[in-house]
């Protein structure tokens, strides 16, 4: 789905359920690209001043579920663990009819439509949604209209790029390699400027050097047309220092190896928690 609807085509009431870092970025970039405030109700017992302020743009924040209407779209922004508590408490605003969009770590379609019904849409965003750059990946159950859908194709580009998958099983090895990902390139980052000290460099230009590298790669692989490989193979001297330390990375017990455990084990978590 290439062309996105746009967020000022999308009619009746969104409500967002949870309003952490994710919810808030949704939040954010929802009412920066165009969407209505007024169409928007925030469920957060706890908002931060950044949601405050963006309740101040004309959303309703936590109004008596009485006085919230019918609800077109609700999106569910909670914890997994807290959504088995406040599930219920949502599924009044609920008709069999609302669109559900879930970016809940673990928690099933057909566990999402138990606690609280509606059409759903499960997807697994990231933390770069809140500059925008976010990647998630989505898929919907039978019940979920074209057009409903194209709203949560909307919803979720606000925030970055948007793949759609027929196979809800791959949602928790994407979960693995693009939700936890991030964490993986700031422990690089992290791990690279302590590597740094310790060959010498002081902490504070070791800690510059290893965050612009980082930063500057990955937006270079994010321009270029080129792939990772070919990318890495590019910065590769023969006999130079860069293979002299590649050797050490995908040698035994290197990147490859750590990388699959660590994604094996962040897969396994995610099924853990539908449980």
């Amino acid at each position: 789905m290439n062309n996105a609807q746009p967020l000022t085509q999308i009619e009746g009431t969104i409500a967002l359920a949870g309003a952490g870092k994710m919810g808030g970025a949704m939040l954010a970039g929802w009412l920066a690209r165009g969407l209505d405030a007024s169409k928007v109700v925030v469920i957060e017992p706890y908002p931060s001043g950044e949601i405050s302020a963006l309740v101040a743009k004309g959303a309703r924040l936590n109004p008596e579920p009485r006085d919230i209407g019918d609800v077109a779209t609700l999106v569910v922004a909670l914890k997994p663990q807290m959504f088995r508590e406040a599930g219920p408490e949502l599924r009044p605003l609920v008709k069999p009819s609302t669109l559900v969009v879930s970016i809940m770590a673990g928690m099933t379609i057909a566990s999402i439509a138990g606690v609280c019904g509606g059409r759903v849409v499960r997807a697994m965003p990231n933390t770069p949604a809140s500059i925008g750059r976010g990647i998630t990946v989505a898929v919907a159950d039978a019940g979920v209209s074209a057009a409903q859908r194209a709203v949560a194709d909307a919803l979720l580009r606000a925030i970055g790029s948007v793949e759609w998958t027929g196979d809800e099983t791959l949602l928790d090895a994407v979960t693995a390699v693009s939700g936890s990902g991030p964490a993986y390139v700031f422990l690089l980052a992290e791990e690279l400027a302590r590597a740094g000290v310790e060959a010498g460099l002081p902490a504070a230009l070791a800690a510059k050097l290893a965050r612009e590298t980082v930063a500057g790669a990955g937006e270079l692989l994010h321009r270029s047309e080129l792939d990772a490989a070919t990318l890495r193979e590019n910065v590769s001297s023969p006999g130079g220092t860069t293979v002299a330390a590649l050797e050490v990375l995908t040698g035994e017990g290197g990147m490859r190896s750590l990388l699959t455990r660590a994604v094996a084990a962040a897969t396994r978590r995610s099924r853990e928690l539908a449980k």
